[in-house]
């Protein structure tokens, strides 16, 4: 498929209008193979026919054309090394602060198909003496509603399935269906999905103790990536914490957090103080 200029300006405006997303040049190899599938599954002819009809107004076929072009890149217990140190020190360092409620509220933003809170999910349920007694809200979002649907069946492939899980796991955790595999109903229910834009109010359920946006902020320009971090901050409470991707960082990008000097990989909010929230239209 040989895509001229003006059609990769169209794609790239309609993901950032969207979903605040830019499609950086690192990600423009894929941009051949995610509209070939559009085409097919929506029997049209060509690009152009696509522009046409996107350019008419279709929401349906604009919402796949930006599934498409998103980076769905999500397993079990992504980054396997952060996510050993969120659950052996973030997690109980927030289970002391939380000792007298004996709740914790979390926020996976950009949850993508669902992965990441689960994962939260199982980890908790690897330790029940440690956290019995405990009330646990996972609260799961993604700006596309068919990874919304997606996280919300918890139905994965095979391959999915196995992607950072013991077997072990994987046979008590999951129960068969078809060729695939489904996350079983009581960890299912332990987590809440909805969609939602991280440039909108934060979701019901705060203030969050604990905030993850992993892998999503570098796709955003800075103005953009400032107005998320106000927004998760504003979500916070004052001794929350933070958690981003590996290649991710608040240095440099917003005044709202801080480097968490006793978690290594966490942030807190700068001073515990009140941020105001802040939108990008």
């Amino acid at each position: 498929m040989d895509l001229s200029a003006d059609d990769h300006a169209f794609f790239a405006r309609l993901l950032e209008q969207r979903t605040g997303q830019q499609l950086q040049p690192g990600r423009r190899w894929r941009l051949d193979t995610a509209l070939q599938a559009v085409l097919k599954s929506h029997a049209i002819e060509d690009v152009p026919a696509l522009v046409r009809r996107l350019r008419m107004g279709d929401p349906v076929l604009a919402e796949a054309v930006a599934w498409a072009l998103l980076n769905h890149e999500t397993f079990f217990f992504r980054d396997q090394p952060a996510f050993t140190q969120l659950v052996t020190a973030g997690l109980p360092a927030l289970r002391e602060l939380r000792a007298a409620q004996r709740r914790l509220r979390i926020w996976s933003a950009g949850c993508s198909t669902g992965q990441e809170p689960y994962s939260l999910a199982f980890a908790f349920a690897r330790e029940p003496k440690v956290w019995e007694g405990w009330q646990i809200d996972i609260v799961a979002t993604d700006i596309s509603p068919l990874a919304i649907e997606r996280a919300r069946a918890g139905l994965y492939t095979q391959f999915e399935a196995q992607r950072g899980l013991p077997v072990q796991e994987l046979v008590t955790l999951f129960e068969p269906a078809g060729d695939s595999w489904r996350v079983c109903d009581r960890m299912r229910h332990k987590v809440r999905f909805s969609r939602h834009s991280l440039f909108d109010a934060p979701p019901p359920g705060g203030p969050f103790d604990l905030v993850l946006c992993r892998n999503v902020l570098f796709y955003f320009a800075p103005d953009r990536r400032r107005a998320v971090f106000a927004n998760i901050a504003s979500a916070m409470a004052p001794d929350g914490r933070l958690m981003l991707g590996a290649a991710e960082t608040v240095i440099g990008q917003t005044d709202d957090f801080a480097v968490d000097p006793e978690q290594r990989g966490l942030y807190r909010r700068r001073d515990g103080a009140e941020p105001a929230m802040a939108r990008v239209a």
